[in-house]
């Protein structure tokens, strides 16, 4: 037990900055923040070192966030979408209506995609961060997140020749 608080006191903070990074919401990442510990305090023994401890910790973080959308019915809130920073985003020109369409159809993608592209799009992540999270490297969430960009961009001219 004395080692997982050690565990906690290190990772506390770069847990919780994630977990407010894909919830916008400060409630939800403290409630995500005490249940990954939690989950974390409970497979200690099972963790296998095969990564960082503090991405093994925003893996069960993303895990928890997700399970929590799918519990919901939903991928996020429309009034917590972020604006668009600089990068050329899918989102970037649309109206809420058009937004509302866009997460219709990123939610009929398969996995990963469809993770991937919520946690840039709507979370902000980096590449590294993203590929961390599925144990791959940047340029994995990179391309997968262009294919993605791809997928969405395809259905979607289909949609306006109807």
């Amino acid at each position: 037990m004395r080692g997982f608080e050690a565990v906690y006191r290190a990772y506390f903070q770069d847990v919780y900055r994630f977990a407010l990074k894909l919830a916008r919401d400060e409630a939800l990442a403290e409630d995500l923040t005490s249940d990954t510990f939690l989950k974390a305090m409970d497979a200690i023994d099972r963790f296998r070192g095969e990564c960082e401890i503090r991405v093994w910790l925003c893996q069960i973080t993303k895990n928890l966030y997700l399970s929590h959308l799918r519990k919901h019915k939903r991928l996020v809130p429309l009034e917590h979408l972020p604006e668009p920073e600089g990068e050329d985003q899918v989102a970037a020109l649309l109206d809420r209506e058009e937004a509302r369409d866009l997460m219709t159809l990123a939610s009929r993608m398969k996995e990963p995609h469809r993770q991937v592209f919520a946690l840039r799009v709507w979370g902000g992540l980096p590449f590294q961060e993203i590929g961390a999270l599925f144990g791959r490297n940047a340029n994995w969430a990179c391309v997968v997140y262009h294919r993605a960009r791809k997928m969405i961009r395809e259905e979607w001219e289909e949609q306006d020749d109807l």
